[in-house]
């Protein structure tokens, strides 16, 4: 088997016609030009999403903003004032008080109107703020689940950077779904599949489910050669829902197909449910097996739980140096029985 292959360096940039991931070309809805800044986008829209614990989706309305009150307007008297009576000389001083009146009132009338200009530029600097907001995926009150270091970076530096996030981490449980549909890009055997993040994790989702999409339909991934080909959707009952969560939550799901993940706090495929879990601490943070390599761990991380999706059992390497297949424990260890493995993220690596 191609998993098998020796001394071959699965962190070295590839080329080809091939799906990769990184800077280069990737593959359905997802694909980016060129290396275009990320917009961090949440993982919880505040829109017909809503969250998606149980199977059945729900979805929800947005309310509209309410109308304003009026209050009553500030009229200004009207009428002409009585003219003064008295001696010439009031009548001069009446004249200069009242030109004293005019100018005073045009220097306040300026005031006021240049204070209008000021509120009214600051009143669009709020509006612009807002709808900036808004775009970078803002919603209102809910806590955000895209983490605000991933605004300015490409597809590449996000899957190459380390996040924070603690390893004992329990999230509320509830689920958000990715919205929008990532075409299938192949001919295989077509499987389609939804995205959940758990609400709070402060990671970015539609960076994981470009990552899903990207990795799976790699020709050194499950898609290899044209025989399987994965489909993004939100809506309607996929073949699974590949999931992020808390390692509390991860615990919780594993455990409803007889799963323990606690003790090494990894993920798994709870075959029970339709959930493909990932540990959103590993996705993260990585392992020690892999050091500073996260970009392919987290590919590892999805070949692997949707291989026993498919149907694939834990095997290992068997020769000193060898890659370690994909299906082998990489999180918990890459030598065995005195043999050194090779960390690989690929089913068919040399593809």
């Amino acid at each position: 088997m191609d998993a098998f292959g020796e001394e071959d360096d699965v962190f070295s940039p590839r080329t080809g016609d091939s799906a990769r991931i990184g800077a280069s070309a990737r593959t359905g809805a997802s694909a980016r030009t060129g290396d275009s800044a990320r917009t961090g986008a949440s993982a919880h829209p505040a829109d017909p999403y809503g969250s998606v614990t149980d199977w059945d989706r729900t979805r929800v309305g947005v309310p509209s903003d309410a109308d304003g009150g009026g209050g009553d307007d500030d009229t200004p008297p009207t009428g002409v004032p009585a003219q003064a009576k008295g001696s010439k000389g009031r009548t001069f001083t009446g004249i200069a008080a009242a030109a004293v009146t005019t100018v005073l009132a045009v220097v306040v009338a300026g005031q006021v109107t240049h204070g209008r200009e000021d509120t009214t530029a600051g009143t669009r600097s709020a509006t612009g703020q807002a709808r900036d907001a808004r775009t970078s995926g803002g919603t209102g009150s809910a806590a955000p689940s895209s983490s605000p270091s991933t605004a300015t970076l490409t597809y590449a530096q996000a899957m190459d950077t380390k996040y924070p996030l603690s390893a004992t981490l329990r999230g509320p449980g509830k689920f958000d779904a990715i919205p929008g549909v990532d075409k299938a890009p192949g001919k295989g055997q077509k499987y389609t599949y939804r995205v959940d993040v758990e609400q709070g994790l402060g990671l970015d989702g539609k960076l994981f489910a470009e990552a899903v999409q990207a990795t799976l339909n790699d020709d050194r991934s499950w898609a290899h050669d044209g025989a399987r080909t994965f489909e993004r959707t939100d809506s309607g009952k996929p073949d699974f829902v590949i999931t992020l969560a808390s390692p509390g939550t991860t615990a919780k799901w594993c455990a409803k197909s007889d799963l323990d993940t606690s003790e090494e706090n990894v993920s798994c495929d709870s075959a029970a449910t339709e959930r493909v879990m990932i540990n959103a601490y590993r996705w993260a943070q990585g392992s020690k097996t892999y050091g500073a390599h996260i970009h392919a761990y987290r590919q590892m991380l999805i070949n692997h739980e949707v291989g026993h999706r498919l149907g694939y059992s834990h095997v290992q390497c068997t020769k000193n140096g060898q890659l370690a297949p994909v299906m082998q424990q990489q999180t918990k260890f890459l030598d065995h029985d005195g043999i050194h493995c090779l960390p690989n993220p690929w089913p068919y690596p040399r593809s």
